[in-house]
């Protein structure tokens, strides 16, 4: 597990299993909330995974220092995730992703119909407006792997972003030098967008 602190929020982050990742005030309860998410991760990814029964059961393996971007509420990427990945590792990276999407497909279907519960102070997207923000992300994902985000199917595009990323036949910056995301920062950030706005309905609807 990687741990990301911010000022006001820290991050515990399953290395290994895209999307798997969740916040708190301090570490300890990042960690708590990680493995209380276990099971909910493991049904919406339909993966064989050794689930940690506890926070005592987890093993830091990784420690960096978040930014404005953590105590948002967006989690970064450990150092590994800079890595090329092999066939079979993107192959898992992409049925992930797919799992994701298909996860926030259902809790959006789930939830057509309904008006979803606000929260304390009266604040949260409605249901139309959490779609349009997820496909939004989706198009500025894209863009940071090089892909097209104009695409009209953009989820498609996405992956294939991934594989053309993963094989060199994108450019590692962008146009004015910004660093592209590798297929594992951006598998990893679209995994966790789609599951985050999935739980975020089902708590809601």
């Amino acid at each position: 597990m990687w741990i990301e602190k911010g000022k006001t929020r820290v991050f515990a982050v399953a290395i290994d299993w895209p999307g798997w990742a969740r916040s708190a005030k301090d570490e300890a309860g990042a960690i708590d909330a990680l493995v209380e998410y276990g099971p909910r991760y493991k049904a919406a990814v339909k993966k064989r995974i050794a689930l940690p029964k506890s926070a005592d059961e987890v093993r830091v393996v990784e420690r960096s220092k978040g930014d404005s971007s953590t105590d948002f509420g967006v989690p970064g990427s450990p150092k590994t995730d800079d890595e090329t990945v092999t066939a079979t590792e993107l192959k898992k990276l992409i049925a992930v992703v797919d799992a994701s999407w298909a996860a926030f497909n259902a809790a959006v279907k789930k939830a057509k119909g309904t008006t979803l519960a606000k929260g304390p102070r009266g604040g949260g997207r409605t249901l139309a407006k959490i779609i349009d923000h997820h496909d939004d992300g989706l198009r500025g994902y894209v863009n940071k792997i090089g892909g097209d985000a104009k695409a009209p199917d953009i989820r498609n595009e996405l992956l294939d972003a991934l594989e053309a990323r993963n094989r060199g036949d994108l450019p590692d910056k962008g146009p004015r030098g910004g660093s592209r995301w590798t297929a594992r920062q951006a598998a990893r950030r679209t995994a966790w967008h789609a599951l985050d706005h999935a739980w975020e309905i089902e708590d809601r609807a």
